[in-house]
């Protein structure tokens, strides 16, 4: 291949046919990198500082900043030095940097929960993708140059090469939202990235440049990917004397684990490292104290529950507790992959209720039938789902309920004042659609913690004593200290939370942020644990 000529040795040479093709696989190929450094960016980061709105703002404004500086240093660079190849190595740079990042990950975001969340995701996001963000942005100038040197349609060439970099980005928009996510860990998609993006690279100086030490160089850097999936995959499962994990995969809602204590029968699932449930094998109970409220004050208000409606599985403790109670259960969660965890490990009989995979939100819309009971024990992250906690839906929720019908809800929220802006929004927002609404919590007031809700359109009338009797012994305490303790929200705190109107996410960040950085902090502890072993 020496005796071909260089893409752009001088600047009035244009490309040959092939040439162009390359550097059009070029655009597609940057452009669809752009998109999945974005997205999975978003998600690497998840598991330490959650998935708020803060989050995926910071992961939206690194980006569109590093492709600012690149557009701007690359027309620079380009008109200084256009040489073709100068584009490539940037593109090797960025490959490399971007493979190093994901090695580091762990322990920048851990870095990164000193500051405050929204500061925390924005310096998270800027030292792990800015560089190869921008180094990627570098493109467009190039191949601007390269691809109009002397053609009289400059509008086509720009129209053709932003079409052609634009359906690249819709590409890997798509295979890393509908296609690799569930399949592969975050982690090795962005390596696969980072190599594919250095192999481009390496081909394009393999073809198109005078051999030499450097195209030998840029050959020999592909090792850099393979070394950091190597450190990687090393990790393996959580392995600590105390613990052992059992199962890890990555879903479309992020990474779950399950592992389970060495000394106890105790078994965990972890979404993003944060607990979303726990069970006694050898009781064959919960060990999540919420799962055993939301069931009693789901029995206590009702006369008798012949239908129910759980938003949100979990390990699925709740719905097979009202099953067993004789009730017919229609369960919607919209993580598949947490069906399956529930029913391998967590003792999940799915034949004995109807699961529907999707949207909780979708699904209250949409359907007709009517229930004694809805639980509403839907979490993504450390909190529930926005549009489960609007006026609307719990208008929706109150259609779907017989006229004597109960809703129970569980979330985390704070009764202090200056924190307790979600649990006051809340109850006020419940009571424009129910007739009646109760507090319970067994927190105390300075504390996030477990916070339920017990709404109807009628007035509640306790109906049944709960029976706490079969209640994991770890958990009796709990479940009934917070049975017995009605608390009443600073109303005045609080607003009407609507589809419309609904700032949950910024002022409950400080509570979050106190969540997540418990509970991050605590699987941090329990890694380090074996970092011996």
């Amino acid at each position: 291949m020496s005796g071909q000529r260089p893409i752009v040795a001088t600047t009035n040479i244009p490309p040959s046919r092939g040439q162009r093709l390359f550097l059009y696989g070029t655009a597609a190929c940057t452009g669809a990198a752009v998109m999945v450094i974005e997205i999975l960016g978003a998600k690497m980061l998840a598991p330490y500082v959650g998935t708020s709105h803060f989050v995926w703002t910071a992961q939206i404004v690194v980006t569109l900043l590093a492709l600012a500086t690149g557009y701007y240093v690359g027309g620079r660079w380009v008109d200084r030095s256009p040489r073709t190849s100068s584009l490539y190595w940037a593109i090797l740079a960025a490959g490399i940097y971007l493979s190093l990042a994901v090695t580091q990950v762990e322990r920048i975001a851990y870095a990164c929960l000193n500051f405050k969340l929204a500061l925390g995701s924005l310096l998270a996001s800027s030292a792990l993708f800015f560089v190869p963000l921008a180094l990627l942005a570098v493109t467009g100038p190039f191949l601007v140059r390269t691809l109009t040197l002397a053609l009289g349609k400059l509008g086509g060439s720009m129209g053709r090469l932003t079409a052609v970099s634009t359906m690249g980005s819709v590409v890997g928009t798509v295979l890393v939202g509908y296609v690799l996510v569930p399949l592969l860990p975050n982690s090795l998609t962005m390596l696969i990235v980072a190599g594919a993006l250095m192999m481009l690279s390496v081909v394009y100086l393999a073809l198109w440049r005078i051999g030499g030490v450097a195209n030998y160089a840029a050959a020999l850097a592909l090792i850099v990917p393979v070394a950091c999936g190597v450190q990687i995959q090393s990790k393996g499962l959580l392995v600590t004397p105390s613990f052992r994990g059992l199962f890890q995969i990555n879903s479309n809602f992020g990474q779950l684990q399950v592992f389970e204590s060495r000394q106890k029968p105790y078994r965990y699932l972890l979404n993003d490292n944060l607990h979303q449930g726990a069970y006694d094998t050898s009781l064959r109970k919960g060990l999540g104290s919420w799962s055993d409220v939301l069931f009693e004050l789901a029995r206590a208000y009702t006369t008798n529950v012949q239908d129910a409606l759980v938003i949100g599985l979990g390990v699925g403790l709740v719905p097979m507790q009202l099953a067993k109670q004789g009730a017919r259960v229609d369960v919607v969660e919209i993580n598949p992959t947490v069906v399956e965890l529930a029913q391998r490990f967590f003792g999940l009989e799915p034949e004995k209720l109807n699961i529907i995979l999707g949207d909780g939100r979708q699904f209250i819309n949409g359907n007709r039938k009517k229930y004694d009971v809805v639980v509403l024990d839907a979490f993504l992250g450390e909190a529930a789902p926005a549009h489960l906690m609007t006026k609307e839906a719990f208008t929706a929720i109150k259609n779907l309920l017989n006229p004597n019908g109960v809703l129970v809800v569980n979330c985390h929220g704070s009764l202090a004042p200056g924190h307790d802006f979600l649990i006051a929004s809340l109850r006020r927002t419940l009571s424009t659609a129910f007739a009646s609404v109760q507090v319970r919590t067994s927190q105390d007031s300075d504390k996030v913690a477990n916070v339920f809700f017990v709404a109807s359109p009628a007035q509640l009338t306790l109906r049944r004593v709960p029976d706490f009797s079969n209640v994991h012994p770890n958990n009796r305490q709990f479940a009934e200290s917070t049975f017995s303790r009605v608390v009443e929200p600073r109303s005045s705190e609080g607003i009407v939370v609507t589809d419309d109107f609904n700032p949950v996410d910024y002022y409950e960040a400080a509570n979050r942020e106190e969540s997540r950085r418990t509970m991050v902090t605590t699987m941090q502890t329990v890694e380090k644990e074996g970092a011996g072993l």
